[in-house]
C-alpha cells in the first residue's frame, strides 16, 4: 500500500475539511476530471479545457497535485521538454468525488450542458451509480495502460 499524504496540521480534523483543504480549490478537480478525459500535457489543459485556466494557476495546481501524489508525469519520448501527466491510483480514486459533484449539479442546478455533460447525464440516467463510476475508472485505466504502459 502506498504511503498516505502527510497532513501537517496535528489537531484533530474532520475528514471532509481535510479533503477540501487539499483539493477544494476550483482547479484541482477540474484537472483531475480532464485527466479522465484523456488530457495529458500542459497544452491540453490550457487549450482544450472550456473553463480557461490561467497558465500560472495551471502550473501551480499541476505541481501541487504531483506533490500530493494525485498525479505524476513522465517526459515525452519525442520531446523531453514536454511532460505527460497521468492519474496515480490515488487520483483514480477521486472519480467518485467527480461523479458526485456532476450528479449533484445536474440534479440541482439549471445550466446549459456541454455535449460531454449531456452524454454523461444520459448514460447516468440509464445505469446505476456504480456502473457509471466503474466505467469511467476502467476506461481511464485502459487509457493509462495504452499511453503509459501500466
Amino acid at each position: 500500500m502506498k504511503e498516505k499524504i502527510l497532513y501537517n496540521d496535528l489537531q484533530p480534523k474532520c475528514a471532509c475539511a481535510v479533503g477540501l483543504d487539499l483539493l477544494g480549490d476550483r482547479w484541482s478537480l477540474i484537472i483531475v476530471r480532464d485527466l479522465f478525459k484523456g488530457y495529458t500535457t500542459y497544452s491540453d489543459f490550457l487549450r482544450k479545457a472550456s473553463e480557461g485556466i490561467a497558465s500560472n494557476i495551471l502550473n501551480d495546481r499541476l505541481k501541487k497535485l504531483v506533490s500530493l501524489g494525485i498525479i505524476d508525469f513522465r517526459k515525452k519520448e519525442s520531446d523531453r521538454k514536454v511532460k505527460e501527466y497521468y492519474l496515480t491510483d490515488a487520483g483514480i480514486d477521486l472519480y467518485p468525488v467527480i461523479y458526485s459533484l456532476q450528479n449533484w449539479a445536474t440534479k440541482h442546478v439549471d445550466f446549459q450542458y456541454t455535449e460531454r455533460t449531456t452524454n454523461w447525464k444520459a448514460f447516468n440516467d440509464k445505469v446505476t451509480q456504480e456502473e457509471v463510476i466503474d466505467y469511467y475508472i476502467e476506461n481511464y485505466k485502459k487509457i493509462r495502460a495504452e499511453n503509459f504502459g501500466f
